[in-house]
């Protein structure tokens, strides 16, 4: 479903287009719902025809992975969630942490939702198992060992004190641990203990010994929720008004590894259709699909996602409703955590509501600032200008409505003339697109609150009656802020410890990340800019073996169409055209 300006708001899949739509007409007739207003919005209709009905499925998830429509349910992040790599190509492997999945030859573990559990467990791993950590795939030798190695945390291959085999049973206890198999590493690890010690190898029993007691320790702490030593994943489902809560409990060898929340408001279809979306979306690049998939109800489509959600695991996943026995009660312990999403939400909203009346108060506003948006300039010396726009609602950030502007008209270090320019773009779409927050906020003095109100002048918005400005600055004497706002003479000074000021201040530092981060990026790409970059055919790959084999950029202008030949990589047309480039003029 497309929009007047082209923007894909829906996108949904269907046997019978005629009979969907249908649905969505008489849905929006019977009430004044999401449904109704997203057909508000509808101007046209774009079909796409597949062969079949698993074509349909996998092209559905696809566009909405890529255009995220606004009515459409979205749980997967943009964000890569965080592996544990085991590279056992290498001679003496490591465990670090991944954020891309190759065909290395490594073993790969995750992804992890929480990157918190995912240091904890590698770190975990760092005290059990005192493998390398040097970040070269292959192990230098030294004449003096590193840090890790003088701490005994590291066995130091790299001093040749290392055993090959004691190191791969390291190795192989990690993978133990990794793959869920703990009680059957702490029975080799017993094994190893004893016979150590027969062998009057105390030293290696009492490391052993050590090993044991922390593993123990963790799988005190494990949950342990099923008698086997499967791999589930448990969907629960809760309904409240018109808002809808999901809960995934992962379950790996029969103990709780993590759970992911996800809170719908308003989604469009029934729990069929919603659990279908879901599970389609969940498990599109297949990460983590697991042999058996607990659901609260049959989903839309159930034999189809079965045959979708099987090619990608590469053998047959089950998709189970359970209607008695210890099964049923997995699905009540994820319908509770559905539940409590709903409490969450409800302390959310009542602490949110406490803090917006308090800036009403305090700030003398127009409007309850549901909607906070704040702009900070970053440069060096007028260099490499960047704008940054942060969005708040309800008190959280709203990452999706953040934005970068690269200054374009204004040369030298004039913030005023900077935020004038940012300002006119980003006011003049927001007229255009009725979207302006309840709230703009400023990062500077009186100067900067005068350009923003002169720039809404200019844009043809009519002061506080449309929104409510304010500025924050840093007192001279570097203690405390003030906050400035229109029409009044005297700032705002707050509290340090008021909340309303703390939270001004969490938005304008998150603007400054925020533009200060993409500013260092833009200054580190010019500062590594080259004449080679100029040259077509030469992308950085080939520089940086130019470089490296010919030592500089003088010695590349310098070197003969035979010599650049023999550079790796770089053929004879290649050759020409840099002799080319760099002597055009002779």
């Amino acid at each position: 479903m497309v929009d007047k300006k082209a923007g894909i708001i829906y996108v949904g899949k269907a046997k019978d287009l005629r009979k969907r739509l249908a649905s969505y007409e008489r849905l929006a007739a019977s009430t004044q719902g999401k449904t109704a207003v997203m057909l508000s919005h509808v101007h046209k209709v774009d079909t796409v025809l597949t062969r079949t009905e698993k074509e349909a499925l996998i092209l559905e998830a696809s566009l909405i992975k890529k255009y995220r429509p606004r009515y459409n349910i979205i749980l997967r992040d943009d964000k890569n969630y965080p592996l544990l790599k085991v590279t056992l190509q290498e001679e003496w492997p490591r465990v670090l942490m991944s954020r891309r999945k190759k065909k290395d030859g490594a073993r790969y573990f995750g992804p992890y939702s929480s990157a918190s559990a995912m240091w904890a467990t590698l770190k975990l791993l760092s005290s059990l198992f005192p493998l390398r950590r040097c970040k070269t795939s292959q192990v230098k030798a030294r004449t003096r060992s590193c840090l890790n190695g003088q701490m005994h945390h590291c066995l130091a291959p790299c001093m040749a004190l290392a055993n090959k085999q004691e190191y791969q049973e390291m190795v192989a206890g990690v993978i133990m641990v990794l793959d869920g198999h703990n009680r059957d590493l702490l029975t080799t690890l017993s094994q190893q203990m004893t016979t150590a010690a027969d062998d009057y190898d105390f030293e290696r029993a009492a490391i052993i010994r050590d090993q044991i007691q922390a593993l123990s320790r963790t799988l005190e702490k494990q949950v342990i929720v099923a008698s086997h030593a499967k791999n589930q994943d448990i969907f629960g489902l809760a309904r409240k008004d018109l808002s809808l809560a999901l809960a995934i409990l992962m379950v790996r060898n029969g103990t709780i590894s993590g759970s992911r929340t996800f809170f719908l408001s308003e989604p469009l279809g029934d729990d069929a259709s919603i659990l279908s979306q879901a599970l389609n979306q969940y498990y599109d690049q297949g990460d983590n699909l697991p042999r058996e998939i607990l659901l609260p109800s049959e989903p839309e489509d159930k034999e189809l996602l079965s045959e979708r959600l099987s090619d990608l695991r590469g053998e047959t996943v089950y998709l189970q409703v359970p209607q008695r026995g210890d099964r049923l009660q997995l699905i009540a312990m994820a319908n509770a955590n559905a539940q409590q999403v709903f409490a969450e939400q409800d302390k959310k909203k009542q602490s949110w509501q406490i803090l917006a009346d308090a800036m009403i108060k305090s700030l003398h506003l127009s409007r309850s600032p549901e909607t906070i948006e704040c702009l900070d300039i970053s440069n060096t010396s007028g260099q490499q200008a960047v704008g940054s726009l942060v969005c708040f609602k309800q008190g959280e950030p709203a990452k999706q409505y953040f934005r970068h502007y690269k200054i374009r008209t204004v040369a030298g270090p004039d913030d005023y003339a900077m935020m004038a320019e940012v300002l006119q773009r980003r006011l003049k779409r927001g007229r255009e697109d009725n979207d302006l927050p309840d709230l703009l906020l400023v990062d500077g003095g009186r100067g900067q609150l005068g350009i923003a109100l002169r720039m809404a002048g200019e844009a043809g918005i009519a002061g506080l009656q449309e929104l409510d400005w304010l500025a924050i600055a840093k007192e001279k004497s570097g203690e405390g802020e003030k906050l400035y706002k229109p029409g009044r003479k005297n700032a705002i000074i707050l509290a340090a410890h008021n909340p309303v000021l703390l939270y001004l201040m969490r938005i304008r530092d998150e603007s400054h990340r925020y533009g200060i981060t993409f500013h260092r990026r833009l200054r580190h790409k010019s500062t590594m800019a080259s004449e080679l970059d100029a040259v077509s055919g030469i992308g950085p790959r080939k520089k940086e073996v130019l470089l490296k084999t010919l030592g500089s950029l003088r010695q590349i202008k310098r070197a003969s169409e035979e010599q650049l030949t023999q550079v790796p990589g770089i053929g004879p047309e290649l050759a020409r055209e840099i002799r080319r480039h760099f002597h055009q003029n002779e």
